[in-house]
């Protein structure tokens, strides 16, 4: 009797064959992806894309808007520099209002009380979770203030903001804050730099669906 032969399977080589191009060519946008990343200004260029002008506008009330808390609960890095260009701009912008707006609003009030703003020039709601939150909130907040308002908020954060802002009734000039600029500033910044740029563009995307902006 005739032994038996082993039975082939041609079918799962080629399946596996198949397999194997997809992946390398994955491995090879993914590749890419890094390269643009790393090696190219891409992410900067992105930021400055939806920053606008990063100018200094001077006026009567500013607008801060504060970011999500981070990991462990305080500060995170976005409101950090956030609240830094308010103290600059308290210092010479010629402002006597500041407006602090955002669930996270108390670490940026403190950073403003500890660097010299009187607790008098400061009014601050702590209740908006989100960018359009804060928009009607502020506008509320702003209907017996007069003056020129300014919008202070991070370059990433700027394209929709101000326009969440001027979709409530808020006319406020942008003073956008180099955010991801600084983190692009060197590579390893850039991965995360990036990320945050892509969860903003969905952002964006979901806002205009909406009609927000």
């Amino acid at each position: 009797m005739l032994a038996s032969q082993p039975r082939r399977f041609p079918q799962t080589g080629a399946a596996l064959r198949r397999m194997a191009r997809v992946t390398r060519r994955i491995l090879a946008v993914f590749g890419l992806l890094i390269l643009l990343v790393v090696a190219t200004p891409l992410v900067s260029w992105w930021a400055r894309l939806y920053a606008g002008p990063i100018d200094q506008p001077k006026g009567d009330v500013l607008i801060v808007l504060s970011a999500a808390r981070d990991e462990n609960g305080g500060i995170s890095y976005s409101s950090y520099w956030r609240a830094r260009q308010a103290v600059y701009a308290w210092q010479t912008g010629g402002f006597s209002r500041i407006v602090i707006s955002g669930g996270e609003g108390p670490g940026i009030q403190n950073y403003l009380l500890a660097n010299g703003v009187p607790p008098s020039a400061m009014i601050a709601e702590w209740r908006s979770n989100s960018t359009r939150e804060s928009g009607i909130n502020v506008a509320r907040l702003l209907e017996n203030l007069p003056g020129k308002r300014v919008l202070l908020t991070s370059d990433f954060h700027m394209y929709r903001a101000i326009r969440v802002f001027r979709n409530v009734g808020v006319d406020a000039a942008p003073m956008a804050v180099p955010d991801i600029l600084h983190s692009t500033q060197r590579w390893p910044g850039r991965f995360g730099a990036c990320w945050a740029m892509a969860v903003e563009s969905a952002k964006i995307v979901d806002y205009k669906l909406r009609g927000w902006i």
